[in-house]
């Protein structure tokens, strides 16, 4: 990852629900944070608002792989979006925002700028 990247603390691992999503702000914007595999440091964070619905819903939709391609399926007309970019899989030109997450020991911290 960039070293031009400015990591903020957002929260503690204890926060998340390790193969599920939860409702998080970064900055001004509401956001859903995941961790898909428990065991692994990847985490994810996209927009919560699904765009076909206008609901902030993602953080509850299902988490989904397909050879290790992990993405949610919104809960409420069930479009898929890809956690690492943020691309609709049924409808490419709809793009979620994303951030990049880490784990920083026991805190997970968002990239901004």
């Amino acid at each position: 990852m960039s070293s031009n990247v400015n990591w903020q603390d957002l929260c503690g691992r204890d926060d998340l629900v390790p193969g599920s999503g939860v409702a998080v702000k970064i900055g001004d914007q509401a956001a859903a944070l995941y961790w898909p595999e428990p065991g692994k440091e990847h985490l994810y964070a996209l927009a919560h608002r699904d765009p076909f619905s206008q609901a902030e819903v993602l953080a509850w939709g299902l988490l989904c792989e397909k050879e290790g391609d992990w993405s949610v399926a919104a809960p409420l007309y069930k479009q898929h979006f890809r956690l690492s970019d943020g691309v609709c899989l049924e409808q490419p030109d709809v793009v979620l925002s994303t951030w990049l997450v880490r784990l920083n020991g026991d805190r997970v911290e968002v990239g901004l700028g």
